[in-house]
């Protein structure tokens, strides 16, 4: 079976949260089996960014060297042996170990996929880069359905992970022949972002951070405000990513139709309402809709960033997705934890407002940087 190069990139970026979607419903289970307190799971759990964080600064210079194809078949090959070992672990220290190696794994295979859909872009002349991240999130309602289902239907975790794994390796193997061998021989594994590509870095940093505090803090300002149990607790985050997924599939159409400024500056302003609409204590389905109106504004921010750093020409394009793609991820990993510490202070709804403000921020300054792009 040979894919089409749009069905291949597509694949990829449904594996890529096909396979981080699958770890959450085994959590409970790896908790109970190992023994772990919340506080040891926590930092248990810090050693997957970790990982990522430690490789995806050299993964664009990787890539230069082997090409995305390349890249992208051993991280996804990897991936496939280490999810089944987070089952069997019977330590914290195992654990960490494991959660580390995934993350270096995955953040080799996040690169290879948004380089390659940069090159996809590129081959086929179309804006094509917020509907793969939109895919990417169906893999991650696919990923977490099918560990649910199977753990639900009485399948053991070992066997339902490595039922999940199969599924990466045959995804891998066929979309495998379609992604770019395009490769680089000259040129440093680094380069310190600069211009444009630390201003996108910036950016991303701050739509990651925001989207990592809705994931983390979600459920609790809903019980905090409104004393909700943990079912409609978690409908705020259910409300954002359900929006954050049909805005992505629905967003090269919305950049056709608007373009690329009018759609960041207008996006990042409409999850700024909503992180207001969230931190007013009225009524729950207020707090929910404001979730939901992040999701909406907050889908496409990210693709057309990574879209513009494939059209910049001051860095080579594996560089400069790594370098800004690195700093944008720290967001996921510090921001939520800033706002836990802002709530200490404040509160969460202060906090909330706080995201409101940043994400003006990006409305005010990344259409401006997309233009200086190219």
């Amino acid at each position: 079976m040979r894919l089409g190069l749009l069905t291949a990139t597509r694949l990829a970026n449904i594996v890529a949260g096909y396979t981080i979607s699958a770890w959450a419903p085994l959590i409970p289970h790896v908790q109970a089996q190992i023994g772990l307190n919340t506080g040891q799971l926590g930092l248990a759990l810090l050693a997957l960014g970790a990982g990522s964080m430690t490789t995806m600064p050299i993964a664009g210079g990787l890539v230069g060297r082997t090409g995305c194809r390349r890249l992208f078949a051993g991280a996804g090959y990897a991936i496939v042996l280490i999810l089944p070992l987070l089952a069997i672990v019977r330590s914290a220290a195992a654990l960490a170990v494991t959660l580390f190696a995934l993350g270096v794994a995955l953040g080799l295979f996040s690169c290879a996929r948004n380089l390659h859909a940069i090159y996809t872009e590129r081959a086929l002349d179309r804006r094509l880069m917020s509907g793969f991240h939109g895919f990417y999130s169906v893999g991650c309602i696919l990923g977490a359905g099918t560990m649910s289902l199977l753990m639900g239907a009485g399948v053991a975790p070992s066997l339902a992970i490595l039922t999940v794994a199969f599924a990466i390796m045959v995804a891998v193997t066929l979309s495998a022949p379609r992604i770019t061998d395009e490769r680089s021989t000259s040129g440093p594994a680094y380069a310190r972002p600069r211009g444009v590509v630390l201003t996108i870095g910036i950016l991303c940093f701050i739509a990651f951070m925001a989207e990592g505090s809705v994931l983390d803090w979600s459920a609790l300002l809903l019980s905090g405000h409104f004393r909700l149990d943990a079912a409609r607790a978690g409908l705020g985050y259910v409300a954002f990513a359900s929006t954050m997924t049909a805005g992505r599939l629905l967003g090269d159409r919305l950049v056709r139709r608007f373009g690329d400024r009018l759609m960041l500056t207008f996006g990042p302003l409409i999850a700024a309402l909503g992180f207001v609409a969230t931190a007013l204590p009225l009524h729950w389905t207020l707090t929910v809709g404001g979730f939901a109106l992040v999701g909406a504004g907050l889908a496409n921010v990210v693709p057309l960033l990574y879209s513009a750093v494939g059209r910049q020409t001051i860095m080579p394009q594996n560089l400069a997705l790594t370098a800004a793609g690195s700093i944008g991820f720290a967001g996921v990993l510090t921001g939520p934890a800033a706002i836990g510490f802002v709530a200490q202070w404040t509160s969460l709804s202060t906090a909330f407002l706080i995201l409101a403000m940043l994400t003006t921020i990006v409305a005010r300054y990344a259409p401006r940087t997309i233009s200086r792009s190219g």
